[in-house]
């Protein structure tokens, strides 16, 4: 709460003003009734009726009121104001934390959980800004000042009404005890649920070429069961502890004034006066009382959200950063991993005592069966992941040392799966870079052969592209692909596999652009299919994340080894003497 509070400090001078706007407003309800026990007692039971007296408390009755409204209408937008700039601000912040969160916390943390918190979660903090802590604040100045009014017309009896707080306090401690665990299990559902839809909606070709329906719906339906089950013992709460424990204190606190009324009827005459004026602030009181206790429901529902919120802005999981003073440029490319060991979870080393060299101009691939620590090679020379045994050094110096602007902008990465960002074509090869023209893009997308295919687009380089380039191909999703990181001109290229979702006819194309961009450049390849890196320089063959043979194309088949099993696995058995022929 201290933490949520701290966002105020932004908007020092509104906030002050709306306190005050709301002081005035609660002094002028406050005074109300007082204006009006002094007509009863005053004018109305002796039966005096002067003109003029009457006007000025009646304009004073009307101008209390109407200065009530106005001021109340002008705190209650103030607060919602802030509330919603503090939200606005609290979101990017989220946002901004998740840009910079490490790929260890994306594999540690399910998809459609992180939207939740982004979303449903920043939600019910807003809602806790704009609804319960403006009621919250103005219940309590209301109650105070109610207070003071009661203090006014009879110390006795406000003090009578001043024993029903511990009763009050001990009801809303009662409800936050037992609400608290009931809404961290609806958050945790609900996320979930998220979870669940996010995960069957990625995946929903392969749910329906599976049949997996049923299992989804089943499996849906038990987390949306449980959800349920938390929201009704909410409900069941909610109406025990609100409007009925509350509504009791209430009775209580009207019998006592009504019975102190009553027994000094018997010796002294009641003012009626009073008695409205009591009775009037008991109403009063006890409505702001039901308004705070209706509005911890959605306090608790927030300090849950918020809890979550927080756990993600305090998540130390970061993107690996540069770690020293120095900022040096990548000039030539130079690749080396010097005796590299990693492990995703510190414990199950993928990586054991990784060491080669890429000199520029040379391309280097990586082959290997899956789980060998192919991607895990590449992962690591984009910094995706820090490494704790050896060190990787570009140019000579050591990869922590080279700031993020510089390593992306001379560091072309292209994967698998190309992914495509809503926009046009022109922007997906853009990206944020504003500096290129559009004669440079043209030229990007010319060079890897995508103009071919750009050009018969009803828009060309205008051409929505929808979400994740669903419209366009494979193939012309890693063309565009490989047009961005073209646009670059990077000294390093990394490639992931990078012609395996396109057709044999795209292929002959990409192969034809790579021979060009490989020329200059140090290039970093991962293959599958062995025929596409044969005129490596230098092909690295790794198996349970150690490198057991290195060597050209031709050396390696030469040897025999995992390589040459490979090979003829891919290729038939006469694999090994058509290429001694070739």
């Amino acid at each position: 709460m201290r933490r949520l509070l701290s966002y105020l400090r932004y908007f020092k001078k509104k906030v002050i003003i709306a306190f005050i706007v709301l002081l005035i407003a609660t002094g002028a309800d406050v005074l109300g009734p007082i204006v009006m026990k002094i007509f009863i007692d005053n004018y109305l039971t002796p039966r005096v009726f002067p003109v003029q007296p009457l006007i000025l408390l009646g304009f004073l009755f009307i101008g209390l009121y109407t200065i009530s409204a106005l001021f109340n209408y002008y705190q209650v937008i103030s607060f919602q104001k802030i509330a919603l700039n503090i939200i606005q601000i609290m979101r990017v912040e989220v946002f901004s934390k998740v840009q910079h969160l490490g790929l260890r916390f994306y594999d540690q943390t399910p998809g459609g959980s992180l939207v939740s918190r982004i979303t449903n979660d920043t939600e019910t903090i807003k809602d806790l800004y704009v609804t319960v802590l403006s009621t919250i604040v103005n219940s309590t100045v209301m109650m105070i000042g109610i207070f003071a009014g009661m203090f006014f017309l009879d110390a006795r009896l406000a003090l009578i009404c001043f024993i029903l707080m511990p009763f009050l306090l001990a009801l809303m401690w009662v409800y936050r005890t037992l609400s608290s665990k009931i809404y961290r299990v609806t958050r945790v559902k609900l996320s979930q649920l998220n979870a669940k839809l996010n995960e069957s909606l990625q995946g929903m070709s392969m749910i329906q070429a599976m049949r997996q329906q049923k299992r989804l719906r089943r499996e849906f339906g038990e987390i949306n069961n449980d959800h349920k089950k938390a929201m009704l013992k909410s409900v069941s709460l909610n109406s025990l502890m609100l409007r009925s424990a509350v509504y009791s204190v209430y009775l209580i606190g009207l019998m006592m004034i009504l019975s102190f009324f009553g027994i000094q009827s018997f010796d002294h005459v009641v003012k009626i006066g009073v008695l409205y004026a009591f009775i009037n602030y008991l109403d009063r009181f006890f409505d702001p009382i039901n308004q705070i206790m209706q509005q911890l429901t959605i306090f608790q529902q927030a300090m849950v959200s918020a809890e979550r919120v927080f756990g993600l802005l305090d998540d130390q999981r970061l993107a690996p950063v540069q770690q020293e003073n120095k900022h040096p440029a990548v000039r030539e490319g130079r690749v080396e991993f010097r005796h590299v060991t990693f492990a995703y979870d510190g414990k199950n080393m993928v990586l054991k005592n990784i060491s080669f060299t890429a000199n520029p101009g040379e391309t280097v691939a990586l082959v290997g069966h899956t789980g060998s620590g192919k991607s895990s090679i590449i992962n690591l020379l984009m910094r995706f992941y820090p490494i704790k045994q050896g060190g990787i050094f570009i140019d000579g110096q050591p990869l922590t040392a080279f700031s993020d602007d510089e390593l992306r902008k001379r560091i072309g990465l292209v994967l698998q799966d190309s992914f495509m960002f809503v926009g046009d074509v022109a922007d997906n090869i853009r990206l944020s870079h504003e500096e290129l023209t559009d004669e440079q893009v043209r030229k990007a997308a010319e060079f890897v052969q995508a103009d071919s295919f750009i050009k018969k687009l009803p828009k060309r380089y205008h051409e929505p592209v929808g979400e994740r380039g669903a419209t366009f191909s494979s193939g012309q999703r890693q063309l565009l692909s490989f047009a961005r990181t073209m646009a670059q001109n990077p000294k390093i290229l990394v490639l992931d596999e990078a012609t395996a979702s396109v057709d044999t006819e795209t292929e002959e194309a990409i192969q034809t652009a790579l021979s060009k961009m490989r020329k200059g450049r140090t290039t970093i390849a991962i293959a599958h299919r062995l025929s596409t890196i044969q005129d490596a320089d230098q092909i690295l063959v790794l198996h349970r994340g150690e490198i057991v043979e290195r060597g050209t194309h031709q050396e390696l088949l030469q040897k025999g080894g995992l390589y040459f099993n490979m090979y003829q696995l891919q290729h038939g058995k006469g694999a090994e003497e058509r290429s001694s022929a070739q």
